[in-house]
């Protein structure tokens, strides 16, 4: 009876569910496409909270960086110009031009007004200490327990200034630990690999045999992993540490010590992250491998998402050496690699938003875009803590204040310290972003834009 009485209304019932399941995917398509069009990067007017000074200066920069022949060879003409200007004039030359663009301030004071704008602008910091060391540049412990008392005075900075909510701040590691040692024990790794429960054994003080490593090795091993705890134990659950990669000759042993790290303090929240380059071949299958390792192990997993920046050095060691180049074949392919990463780990987020968080660090446009559509269909809120994006001081600011405007978490990663200081840091990041640096075209135009819109107001008055 009941039955016969519900047959009539099923084809009613039926309409009216396939019409709310159109309409609903109307409203989504609706969205997606407003999305794009917001997140267009097109608009000059992100430029409007900038200072006509900060305009002038940022095109000046910009003019000068797209000459490839200044690029590659700024370190060399930089040195000239200190020879002939002096210390003091050459600081006096590069503060209020290259260094303003690309540098927070040598002091807190001056770090602090840098801070301070960009949490108007709906920016956040991540501070960078300028220390790193490569092969034949190793300079004993007691520089290294230097870098560890800076890197500890940046953990404090981070977290004791109001600047932002959820602090973030990069470390190299290979400011507390010699290249020579990672190098090494990336050659032992790859036929022996150690146990992460080993390395965090020696990271709590027990003494421990490491194999392949003479005394001296394993003393100095010993101490940069302690250096590294203290680091890790003065910022859990304050400021949230970025470990950078570096070069595929001592990426494994980077990736170890990181691990280690993760499984000694990101238990119950992502305090330490890892660093994925995805111009490197092999970059998918490590960072599959790093969610499989935090999922038995049992710690949460924290993400820095990179194309990768030492594309040439990397080729030209690969040819001199006899080796496969580990770099893809092409740009598209390198594309294809981010854009994947990336869906991987946000569908990760989307399942346990507690284990996992990403940082989409990247000047990529459309990997932006990407990015935030598919946090639009994944239902990742924008500031919910998972997914944040990540772009350097001075530059892709009209992406960065796009963003914020939209209600995005952006970091800016924000070196700092005196001329001398950042001067190799600010070098070696223009050598290696130089198709970056070469390729800013857009924002030039832009900056270019909102320049002579202002000029004209002036005109009019």
């Amino acid at each position: 009876m009941f039955c016969s009485h519900l047959r009539p209304l099923l084809p009613r019932l039926m309409l009216l569910r396939m019409t709310s399941t159109a309409a609903c995917r109307t409203t989504e398509v609706k969205q997606l496409d407003l999305l794009e069009e917001t997140l267009a990067f097109e608009d000059p007017k992100a430029f409007r909270v900038k200072s006509f000074g900060e305009l002038l200066r940022a095109l000046g920069v910009f003019r000068l960086c797209s000459f490839p022949v200044l690029v590659n060879n700024c370190g060399k003409l930089m040195m000239i110009a200190r020879t002939i200007l002096g210390r003091r004039g050459f600081s006096m030359l590069l503060r209020p031009t290259v260094y303003a663009q690309f540098v927070a301030g040598e002091n807190e004071s001056e770090i602090s007004q840098s801070m301070e704008k960009m949490n108007l602008l709906g920016l956040r910091p991540m501070l960078a200490v300028p220390i790193e060391e490569d092969l034949g540049e190793s300079t004993g412990e007691k520089r290294y327990d230097d870098n560890m008392e800076a890197m500890l005075e940046c953990v404090r900075m981070s977290h004791s200034n109001a600047w932002s909510k959820d602090p973030m701040m990069q470390l190299k590691i290979t400011a507390l630990l010699s290249p020579e040692l990672c190098v090494k024990l990336t050659t032992i790794i790859t036929q022996q690999p150690y146990d992460l429960d080993l390395v965090v054994k020696a990271m709590d003080g027990e003494p421990i045999d490491f194999p392949g490593l003479d005394e001296s090795e394993a003393a100095h091993f010993l101490c940069g992993l302690h250096r590294l705890n203290k680091i890790a134990e003065a910022s859990v659950n304050k400021v949230r540490v970025l470990v950078d990669a570096e070069y595929t000759y001592m990426n494994p042993a980077l990736s170890l010590v990181t691990m280690a790290m993760m499984k000694k303090f990101n238990k119950d929240g992502v305090w330490i992250w890892n660093t994925y380059q995805c111009y490197l071949k092999e970059s998918r299958s490590l960072l599959l491998e790093a969610l499989h390792i935090s999922k038995e192990e049992g710690f949460c997993l924290g993400v820095k998402l990179v194309r990768g920046a030492y594309m040439d050095k990397e080729r030209k060691l690969a040819e001199k050496e006899g080796q496969l180049d580990p770099i893809h074949n092409c740009w598209e392919d390198t594309n294809v690699s981010y854009n994947g990463s990336l869906d991987v780990m946000l569908k990760a987020i989307s399942q346990k938003p507690e284990r996992y968080r990403i940082i989409v660090a990247t000047h990529n446009e459309v990997s932006v875009r990407k990015a935030a559509k598919r946090m639009e269909e994944l239902g990742i809120d924008k500031d919910g803590g998972s997914v944040c994006f990540g772009q350097l001081l001075g530059m892709c600011d009209h992406v960065s204040l796009t963003l914020a405007k939209e209600g995005y978490a952006v970091y800016k990663s924000v070196p700092y310290g005196s001329v001398d200081d950042t001067l190799p840091y600010l070098v070696r990041r223009a050598q290696e972003n130089r198709t970056v640096l070469q390729g800013i075209r857009k924002e030039r135009d832009l900056l270019r834009k909102e320049f002579f819109r202002r000029m004209s107001l002036r005109g009019g008055n």
